[in-house]
């Protein structure tokens, strides 16, 4: 009898293993994140479009949904960030490429102080609209975890291209010569 039950109970975990795994397998479901989504081929809204970002050095505010109709690219990042500072002049090289094209690149500050963001602004001298995230929300609903991130958003709201990571090459270039050659 005994030597029954080392054979039994290894046969019971393997077989709830294999359960588990199964369970899993059947219920894992569609990833929903935005790279998961973007990555194959779909548009998902930008989300917190109305919530309302104050303007860096600036009086009033900001909300993707008041630039509805714009090609937006949203640039996460901080004054403190290496790779931030790196890519600043190919984002206000950007920034003037597309400005008479009803586009615009939204720069946003993410765990940052004011003043060294507009020390940030005014050193690498960006044109180009600048918002505070002083909560952290707006950039974590895009699931924004470090600096840089680079979002496109196209003229009805939705994110058709995405970087995580600090530009490089003829990227942001490529995908903006796409997105602003498709209608509106």
């Amino acid at each position: 009898m005994r030597r029954f039950i080392l054979p039994g109970l290894v046969a019971c975990a393997a077989g709830a293993l294999i359960a588990l795994l199964a369970f899993g397998v059947a219920h894992q479901g569609t990833n929903t994140s935005i790279d998961a989504a973007v990555a194959h081929g779909r548009r998902p809204l930008a989300p917190n479009a109305m919530l309302a970002l104050p303007r860096l050095g600036a009086s009033g505010d900001e909300s993707l949904v008041a630039l509805r109709g714009k090609v937006i690219v949203l640039n996460v990042f901080a004054s403190w960030c290496d790779p931030c500072k790196a890519e600043a002049p190919v984002l206000e090289q950007t920034q003037r490429q597309i400005e008479g094209k009803n586009a615009t690149v939204l720069g946003v500050t993410y765990l940052d102080n004011s003043s060294d963001s507009e020390q940030f602004v005014q050193q690498h001298g960006i044109t180009y609209p600048v918002v505070r995230d002083v909560s952290g929300n707006f950039v974590k609903s895009f699931g924004t975890t470090g600096v840089p991130e680079t979002f496109v958003i196209n003229r009805q709201g939705r994110i058709v291209a995405l970087r995580r990571y600090q530009l490089a090459g003829n990227w942001l270039q490529q995908t903006m010569t796409r997105i602003l050659g498709q209608s509106a």
